[in-house]
């Protein structure tokens, strides 16, 4: 029997469930497949509900990891086996190198030496990365990974040269023993070209609602600067399109809960760049459950920003850049063209789960939300369960920590 627990993912509810159940004394591991601790959180410019960039709440987290020795974690790691049962699992976890040493130092400078470059998934295709990165420079582990897929030209050599770099690195197995385990897999954005109809991938100028993030993000591929990726040129009209492929029977089925909420803030983010930018945010319902109402009706009552109640059936391209919105109006019944500098589409969010095959038994419904388990010792947190912001993803991963607690004290 076991009084450790296991955390499968190391976004802020897997942190959350990990520090709750740490202080109170129990061993604790996080298993985290990215190279950093703070999943989706880390990728936003700010988040709700106090709007604070995730660098501010992130710090306190990590911090606490650094202070408490019942904390291990282990980054580009995934759990590839499970056995037995609560409160005596063994689960083996597999560990990729990061090819560069525990006590490697600021490595910006070897950086800008490198000729080899890879699309920059972290920004979600906004840019290029080169084969030696750090995704923000709040990044936890504060250290540098390789890919060794991305190297070019004398890449290899330049590498080997420095000290910090391992190159022969390779990856291990390891086996655990825990008595509980918390899922806190997550979420990942719909695919987007998926929604060919709203010109997603096809379209330079149109992008989505995480995309957005990374341009209004001063860690970002613009450094904060919401341009135009085709032509970087300031914005002067943009739309958002919203449930872009959420509440519909051909894609998610599901309301994601944070769209409108993250369409308003991103209308914030315009405006606050653009005093003369014109923002038309085109809605089948407007969703601001609770505290958020008084949000969406301060930024509501900005005169440059107008909501349509209203279904987009198309999106197009015209030869100057500019993107062409095909809607109907909900209320009038009149169906327009409109045209736009910046088109951002809000996805939804569907659990990183969906279409994957988790090394635990656990019970999925339909669209990859953990909806068992909790007889297994098993608990899902955050959105591994449902879709919510990070608050509630924290008070989710907290009760998650107690079950798991309660599971292992056999109480």
């Amino acid at each position: 029997m076991s009084n450790s627990i296991l955390v499968v993912g190391g976004g802020f509810s897997g942190i959350t469930a990990a520090l709750e159940a740490a202080e109170l004394g129990h061993e604790v591991y996080i298993v985290e497949k990215s190279p950093y601790l703070g999943g989706r959180v880390m990728q936003l410019n700010k988040y709700f509900p106090k709007l604070c960039p995730p660098s501010c709440g992130l710090e306190i987290q990590y911090q606490r990891i650094r202070n408490n020795p019942n904390v291990k974690f282990f980054t580009q790691a995934q759990v590839v086996a499970v056995s037995g049962k609560s409160p005596d699992f063994k689960v083996k976890v597999r560990i990729e190198p990061r090819y560069t040493s525990a006590t490697s130092v600021e490595m910006a400078e070897l950086v800008d030496e490198l000729e080899g470059t890879a699309t920059d998934e972290f920004n979600f295709g906004l840019a290029e990365r080169k084969a030696l990165y750090m995704d923000v420079p709040f990044a936890f582990p504060h250290r540098y990974v390789v890919d060794p897929a991305a190297m070019a030209g004398e890449d290899e050599k330049v590498l080997h040269r420095n000290p910090g770099v391992d190159l022969d690195q390779e990856g291990k197995e390891i086996e655990l023993e825990v008595g509980s385990i918390v899922i806190a897999t997550g979420w990942k954005p719909y695919d987007a070209s998926q929604l060919t109809n709203l010109g997603a991938g096809e379209i330079t100028n149109c992008v989505t609602n995480m995309q957005l993030e990374r341009l209004a993000a001063a860690s970002g591929p613009t450094k904060g600067d919401i341009k135009r990726p085709s032509d970087g040129k300031a914005v002067k009209k943009v739309a958002f399109v919203q449930c872009a492929g959420s509440r519909d029977q051909n894609h998610l089925n599901f309301c994601s809960y944070i769209c409108c909420m993250a369409s308003l803030k991103q209308a914030a983010y315009v405006r606050e760049q653009y005093p003369d930018a014109e923002i038309t945010i085109f809605y089948i319902d407007l969703r601001t459950p609770e505290r958020y109402q008084k949000f969406a009706a301060k930024i509501l009552a900005d005169e440059k920003i107008t909501a349509v109640k209203g279904k987009v059936a198309a999106v197009a391209e015209d030869g100057s850049g500019d993107v062409l919105i095909t809607v109907e109006n909900a209320v009038s019944g009149i169906k327009t063209e409109q045209r736009f500098d910046l088109v951002v589409l809000a996805t939804g969010m569907q659990p990183s789960l969906a279409g994957e095959k988790l090394p635990i038994d656990v019970e999925v419904d339909a669209d990859g939300f953990i909806v068992g388990g909790a007889d297994q010792g098993i608990f899902a947190a955050g959105c591994a369960k449902k879709p919510l912001d990070v608050m509630k993803s924290a008070q989710s991963a907290t009760g998650a920590a107690m079950k798991a607690i309660q599971t292992v004290r056999g109480r």
